[in-house]
């Protein structure tokens, strides 16, 4: 599970923490992975955590070179590690921010995939979850860069679907809509209070939400793939419509 500290991430290790899953738990902050670490230990599995960047491939490789045997083969790959940057018009966002999108979100995501994947593929077993977005299936004002990484994770997703198709691995596209996590907060650069109004007037979704998805569709039988799955609150209609009690 990539990105496994907040968020999705987070909910996703514990949900398959309690589905009797050892775990391989990756982030960039190597105290918050052996805070979790021992949470998840607590409830009688077995947790690797490996901090690295997904965005530098040769970290991401040497990473996934370490795995010893007892964590071997990998089962699931939950492609989770992604964010939103800023919400500017697109001629006046802020390169950083652009790259920051494109090398985690698309980038990171191909790493991974690039290096797990092939043992999957030798084994004849495995399945892939991506963590895409309502975001990736149209633009929104001020989103654009961030609806195109989305966009990329549908495309490389259902890329990858056909390029396994020969195979047993499965491959998921699961798509939120509103999640409160940090979500907001790191997109809008640490203002609390920007980043609560996102979810102002609704009952938004929750991590422990997706992850339940994700472990269903890991869950199914091995001849049944959920290919994509779009995930929205109650009074939430697509990635624009958005009914607020006042």
């Amino acid at each position: 599970i990539t990105g496994a500290t907040s968020g999705i991430g987070m909910a996703c290790a514990r949900r398959f923490a309690v589905g009797g899953y050892n775990l391989i738990i990756t982030g960039r902050s190597a105290d918050k992975l052996q805070v979790l670490k021992a949470e998840l230990e607590a409830g009688g599995v077995e947790v690797l955590a490996l901090a690295f960047d997904v965005c530098n491939r040769e970290a991401t490789r040497d990473a996934v070179a370490s795995i010893p045997d007892a964590f071997k083969p990998i089962d699931v790959l939950i492609n989770n590690a992604g964010l939103a940057r800023g919400l500017e018009p697109e001629y006046e966002g802020d390169f950083q921010d652009w790259d920051e999108m494109i090398d985690t979100n698309i980038k990171g995501l191909l790493n991974m995939t690039r290096f797990v994947v092939p043992g999957m593929v030798s084994l004849n077993h495995g399945h892939v979850i991506n963590i895409g977005s309502v975001a990736g299936d149209a633009a929104y004002a001020g989103g654009g860069v961030y609806c195109a990484t989305k966009a990329a994770v549908k495309a490389l997703t259902d890329g990858l679907r056909i390029d396994v198709a020969h195979t047993s691995v499965r491959v998921t596209n699961l798509k939120p809509g509103l999640v409160e996590t940090n979500f907001s907060n790191v997109r809008f650069h640490g203002d609390n209070e920007r980043a609560d109004n996102v979810y102002k007037g609704i009952k938004p979704l929750v991590g422990d939400d997706i992850a339940d998805v994700a472990f269903y569709a890991a869950s199914a039988p091995e001849h049944v793939q959920i290919a994509e799955v779009l995930v929205l609150a109650t009074h939430q209609a697509n990635g624009t419509v958005v009914h607020r009690k006042s």
